[in-house]
């Protein structure tokens, strides 16, 4: 599906292609920018992102061209800042990068922390299975508020006995912007275990929003998950507002190693932006 999108600016006045894909609902506004033509101040990203004037996305990414690997991500959040790691942004990068034909079932990709690999496992109707390799990480540590994990991005993990109940946005926002967290951001991951799956639902920073599914918050929700309940040992699955994902990892006495985020990521439609 193609869309025409246009915009009345009085300073601007060039036209973007875009894609817009999804990861487990967690949406990006896709461009091919291996051609470095364009250069998008924070006020033009925060507008594509709006989805009242402008496209709609919790975040964009430009795809392009680098010496080490395959191709480059750059990730801004919808406030127009970039943003650190995005897990869902970097599997939807990988199903893009495949679209324009940059890669094939494998890459290595660079983005705001480096090298990730990245692997299609199944294509089928505009939705591509994605795994993404995530860095080695720290073991989480706890304060009075729950625990902290850094999976390229800073996230807080909370236990919540049924975290269907809360307002997500309210309890996140007051955690992000208090004290300890408001000058650099925090993450806020409500995390609620079952049997045989976690429950996560996430306000994120630069979002500032609850968003339907975050991908480094559930790696965060997951690894801390695995290390309190015994029931889950190197993989668990996670169920989001947005849909399913799984993350597996493999833990050492002192760093988590080997860590892969696996879920689906969505072809929506593909347009033409006039600025």
């Amino acid at each position: 599906m193609k869309i025409l999108i246009l915009q009345k600016f009085k300073k601007n006045n060039m036209n973007i292609r875009f894609n817009k894909f999804h990861g487990t609902g967690n949406d990006f506004v896709m461009t091919d920018n291996r051609a470095k033509l364009l250069k998008l101040s924070k006020e033009t990203i925060a507008l594509l992102c709006n989805r009242h004037f402008g496209i709609g996305a919790d975040g964009l990414i430009l795809i392009g061209t680098s010496d080490d690997c395959d191709f480059e991500m750059k990730y801004f959040n919808s406030d127009g800042n970039e943003g650190s790691m995005c897990g869902n942004g970097g599997r939807c990068a990988i199903a893009f990068a495949s679209l324009l034909g940059i890669i094939q079932a494998e890459t290595i990709f660079k983005t705001f922390d480096g090298l990730h690999k990245g692997e299609i496992t199944g294509v089928e109707n505009n939705t591509w299975n994605v795994k993404l390799q995530l860095n080695d990480l720290e073991l989480p540590t706890s304060n009075a508020h729950g625990y902290l994990l850094n999976t390229g991005s800073p996230h807080l993990v909370i236990f919540s006995e049924d975290n269907s109940k809360l307002d997500v946005y309210a309890e996140g926002r007051k955690i992000r912007y208090s004290s300890n967290y408001k000058d650099e951001g925090i993450n806020v991951n409500f995390v609620t275990v079952f049997e045989n799956y976690i429950s996560v639902r996430t306000y994120e920073r630069g979002v500032e929003q609850e968003t339907l599914s975050c991908g480094t918050g559930v790696t965060a929700s997951a690894i801390v998950s695995a290390i309190r309940f015994p029931q889950f040992q190197n993989k668990v699955n996670i169920q989001t507002k947005g849909g399913l994902l799984s993350v597996s990892f493999v833990k050492e006495e002192n760093k988590i190693i080997n860590v892969w985020l696996e879920g689906s990521a969505s072809f929506v439609f593909e347009g033409e932006i006039k600025i």
